[in-house]
């Protein structure tokens, strides 16, 4: 099996800003997983609508001066949130001189839920390119997807041994952590599966417990595996 490295995996490979009128949240993206770095809150505010639009505009500034320090030029940046306000803010973030590739996009929620709208729904795909961490989001969610409508799908090491065995399995995701397992009997199982599957052209992929989607996975026992074709 291929070993991404655990220094490359952690390296940030973009930055992903989600931004509303009164928050900004920070986030690292990397090869596994998505990282807070910083959350920012606007503190009072005028009465006035010209004395709020002011504080804004200098708490929008204050935040980009901290998003340059944080994300070097070469980090691309990945801009989200709900209303125009992630509009007013990579305008600041370029007039204090940020030059990094930029790409704004709308989201249907603020907060952490918008960063996982972005990965999870691919919005941000042409940019982050082929993203391993793109890649595990996607894999669970059209697993969960497929679950829900009794589609091509296995989880559970018997059911997922058995579509191994029959070469269905199309994509294999799996917690990275049941290929480390301590416990020999476990390890073994799922490296058989996993180069069983391999070996019938099927993917697998290693997911990390770095984000949300990751969760739900673990809630199916670590493992799923989109089918070729459904198994009775």
């Amino acid at each position: 099996l291929l070993k991404e490295t655990i220094k490359s995996g952690s390296k940030a490979k973009s930055g992903l800003i989600v931004v509303e009128n009164d928050e900004i949240i920070l986030f690292e993206v990397t090869s596994h997983g998505i990282r807070d770095v910083s959350q920012f809150s606007m503190r009072g505010g005028g009465k006035r609508i010209s004395d709020s639009t002011s504080v804004r505009k200098g708490f929008f500034e204050r935040v980009a001066k901290e998003t340059a320090l944080v994300f070097t030029e070469k980090i691309p940046l990945v801009i989200c949130g709900p209303g125009l306000a992630r509009e007013q803010f990579e305008s600041i973030l370029r007039l204090i001189g940020a030059k990094n590739q930029m790409l704004n996009i709308a989201a249907s929620i603020g907060g952490r839920p918008a960063a996982n709208e972005v990965l999870s729904e691919g919005l941000a795909d042409s940019f982050l390119g082929e993203h391993a961490l793109v890649s595990q989001i996607k894999t669970i969610e059209e697993g969960l997807k497929r679950i829900s409508t009794n589609g091509a799908v296995s989880y559970g090491l018997r059911f997922i041994s058995e579509a191994a065995d029959a070469g269905a399995i199309e994509v294999l995701a799996i917690d990275a952590q049941l290929l480390r397992s301590l416990d020999s009997e476990i390890r073994k199982s799922w490296e058989s599966i996993s180069e069983t599957v391999i070996l019938s052209k099927g993917r697998v992929i290693q997911v990390s417990q770095d984000h949300d989607s990751a969760q739900q996975l673990m809630g199916l026992g670590g493992a799923l595996a989109l089918l070729r074709w459904k198994m009775d």
